[in-house]
Formats: structure tokens, C-alpha cells, sequence
């Protein structure tokens, strides 16, 4: 069987007289004998008659309430057992990317120290081929030019090679993060700078040789391009810790807030209870039934994720005198007859206590009475209303004069 709420399209929190006058509207429209093309018509309207048949009566309604409660409880309780399960996946993930991270950062550090050894020998390399440049410099002065030819020879014997073992900055950096397209699009990035750097130093090397040996010697001080492999592997690092993701999300708790309809004029926080046995506070600012509240990081809290958020759903709680319809406020007030025709002052209750409204002549049932800026508080800053029905009652005992006079404009006035 459909949800009996659903097959008559009423709420949960409907009154009997609703629920009476939409299985009215529902039956008619869905009656076989208007429907006389339409094979499943039987079907329907006695599905309307079997779901009015469980709403009209209170003890068989609250049956169901709590069949329902049961079902939805058992289902949310199931889709938090699947939410820690999938949390608890993703920790295991989470941490098995952290190891290979560490991992990683290990071999990293590594290749790095072994990199910077190889720089402070490569400078104390340096050191020494200035040195013995100078000197040679110092001999050509009262030597032949033709017999310079050594300290030149020197000078590119001491040249290092470009990294450890002959390897290129490119080859190392493929080495130690692998052939992603991340490193290599980075690695040619460095590789690009790279170059561009050694033109320029390679340009500041002929303008000095071309001033003379002593700055030829001041030159052959200064290192070769061989940091080009620490400094790229540091700036690559450094960019691929830039673009870290950020980390992922712990579950989030869906929750039912209970508010009355004086917590909703009130704008009050009402306390909801989490599975783990917290307490929150929801805010009920510019809400109403239906409405859902996220209150951030109050969720999950697992390990190595960022902590989930709640999402408090807000449901009004039956009132026997209104009924929350959006912003707005509804109540019924039953008028006699006599009223109904002739009209009348009187008062009706609204939340905020007895108002004094004025029932215009030949009002019907059903005819709504709108007091505006007496519902709800809005998110906009306004206010909804309080809609008023007006219900057309008979007096509890018969009247023989009105009786008359019905019978008279039924069958009309015969002398």
C-alpha cells in the first residue's frame, strides 16, 4: 500500500477536515463513472477510499505515524552504518596515500642530500680550478701567448659534468617522481628557466673574456651549471606541495530538529541529539517546516579527513489549533448560519493571541480571511500571515423556523 498521505496529496500534520475535503476532491476527479476510458479507474479510487479509510480514524492514523517513524528511523540508522562505512574507506585511503606520500618525501630528502654533497664538491672543484686559473694567468703575463693553452685546457678538464653519474636534471627528476604528466609539464617548466639562466650567464662570460684575462679568471671562479639539478628538484617540490588537494570530507549527519510554532515565532534554537550522543543547538532563523539547516564541521570526525556537517531538517510539531503552511499560519473558525449570511464581528485566535476580524456577509466555507504580518518570520525580513477559514456550522440542535424556511426555499412557496 502507497503512503496514505501521498495517494490524498495532503502533509503529514493535516486536520480531519482536510483529509476529508481531499478525499472528497481526489474521489471525484478519479470516479469511475467520469473516467470511463480509463481501465485503471477502479484501481485508484479504491486506493483513495482505502488511504481515507486510515486517516479518518485516529487510532488506525497513529498506527501508522508510528509504522512509518519506525521505517524511516531504521532507514536513516541505515544510511549512517553505509556513511562510516564509506568514511572508514576513505581513511584507509587516505592513509595508504599518506605512506606512499612519506615515502616519497624519504626518497625526496635523499636525493637531495646526496645532490648537495655532490654541490660542495663541485664548489671546492671550482675553488680549486680558480685558483689554478689565476695562477696560470699570472704566467702568461711573462710567457709566449701561444703557451696559455693549458690553463684553457685545465679549466675545461675541471668542468664537472651536469649531475651524479652523468645524469641530466630531466632524468632525475623522472627518477624520483615518475613519468607523470605533473613532473614532466613541471620538469620542462625548470628545464625552460633553465636554459634561459644559462644563455644569459653564457652572454656575461664572453662580454667579460672579451675585457681581458683577469675578468677570463673571475669567470672560471664562478660555477658551472651544475646546480641546475638541486635547484630544480627543490622548485619542483616546492610547486607540487603548492597543489596538494585539500583533504577530503568525513560523512555528513542528516537529523530531524522538533520545532513548535512559538520556537518558530521566536526565532529560538531548538536542541537536536546526534547518534554519538552530542547535543546541537539549530538555529530557527527565517525557517519553517520543510527547511534544512546545515550547521558546518559538527559532523563525522574521522582520521585525516576534514569533519563533515549536520543538516537539520525542521519539522513543526502538531498543533490542535494551527497549522504551518510555509510562513504562513492557518487556523479554522466555525460560524453559525445566521452569521455566515448576514455577517458579523467577532474574534479568532492566532498564536499571539485574540484578534478582532469582521466576516463579510454571504461568506462561505472555506473562505479564507487573511491577517497579514502575523506569521512567520521570513529570510527576507518579512513576515508571513494568518490565514483564516471560515467553517459554516449548524446549530447543535434542530430549529423549526429554520427548518421551515429551508424547506420553503427548496420547494418553494405554494398559497
Amino acid at each position: 500500500m502507497r503512503d496514505p498521505y501521498s495517494v490524498l496529496g495532503v502533509k503529514r500534520d493535516a486536520g480531519a477536515e482536510e483529509i476529508k475535503a481531499a478525499w472528497r476532491s481526489r474521489a471525484k476527479s478519479v470516479h469511475p463513472d467520469q473516467n470511463r476510458e480509463d481501465p485503471n479507474a477502479n484501481q485508484r479510487f479504491a486506493e483513495i477510499g482505502r488511504a481515507y479509510e486510515v486517516l479518518k480514524d485516529p487510532k488506525k492514523r497513529n498506527q501508522y505515524d508510528q509504522q512509518r517513524s519506525k521505517v524511516e528511523a531504521m532507514e536513516r540508522e541505515q544510511t549512517i552504518m553505509q556513511q562510516r562505512e564509506a568514511a572508514r574507506e576513505a581513511a584507509r585511503q587516505a592513509a595508504e596515500k599518506a605512506k606512499v606520500a612519506k615515502a616519497n618525501a624519504e626518497r625526496i630528502m635523499a636525493e637531495l642530500a646526496k645532490a648537495e654533497a655532490e654541490k660542495n664538491r663541485t664548489e671546492k672543484v671550482a675553488q680549486a680550478t680558480a685558483q689554478a686559473a689565476a695562477a696560470q694567468a699570472k704566467a702568461t703575463q711573462t710567457q709566449p701567448p701561444g703557451q696559455s693553452s693549458g690553463a684553457s685546457g685545465a679549466q675545461s678538464s675541471g668542468q664537472p659534468k651536469a649531475g651524479p653519474a652523468g645524469e641530466t636534471p630531466e632524468e632525475m627528476v623522472s627518477r624520483i617522481f615518475g613519468d607523470t604528466p605533473e613532473a614532466a609539464a613541471a620538469a620542462e617548466t625548470l628545464k625552460r628557466e633553465n636554459e634561459s639562466k644559462a644563455e644569459k650567464a653564457e652572454k656575461a662570460d664572453k662580454t667579460e673574456k672579451a675585457e681581458g684575462t683577469d675578468a677570463a679568471a673571475a669567470a672560471a671562479a664562478k660555477p658551472a651549471s651544475i646546480f641546475a639539478p638541486v635547484e630544480l628538484i627543490s622548485s619542483l617540490v616546492r610547486r607540487l606541495r603548492g597543489v596538494q588537494p585539500a583533504p577530503e570530507k568525513a560523512p555528513d549527519l542528516h537529523v530531524e530538529a522538533i520545532a513548535t510554532i512559538d520556537d518558530l515565532l521566536a526565532q529560538r534554537s531548538v536542541p537536536v541529539t546526534l547518534a554519538d550522543g552530542r547535543e546541537l543547538r539549530v538555529p530557527l532563523s527565517g525557517v519553517s517546516e520543510g527547511h534544512v539547516v546545515q550547521l558546518k564541521a559538527q559532523g563525522h570526525k574521522l582520521p585525516n579527513m576534514a569533519r563533515g556537517d549536520v543538516y537539520a531538517t525542521i519539522r513543526v510539531q502538531k498543533d490542535e489549533k494551527f497549522r504551518v503552511d510555509g510562513f504562513d499560519i492557518r487556523t479554522v473558525l466555525p460560524i453559525t448560519l445566521e452569521n455566515a449570511v448576514l455577517g458579523c464581528d467577532t474574534q479568532v485566535e492566532t498564536p499571539a493571541g485574540p484578534v478582532d476580524i469582521t466576516i463579510p456577509a454571504w461568506s462561505n466555507s472555506d473562505q479564507v480571511i487573511s491577517l497579514e504580518g502575523q506569521g512567520l518570520p521570513d529570510d527576507a525580513g518579512g513576515r508571513g500571515a494568518v490565514l483564516v477559514e471560515l467553517r459554516v456550522k449548524l446549530w447543535e440542535k434542530p430549529d423549526d423556523k429554520v427548518t421551515d424556511l429551508m424547506r420553503v426555499m427548496r420547494e418553494g412557496l405554494f398559497l
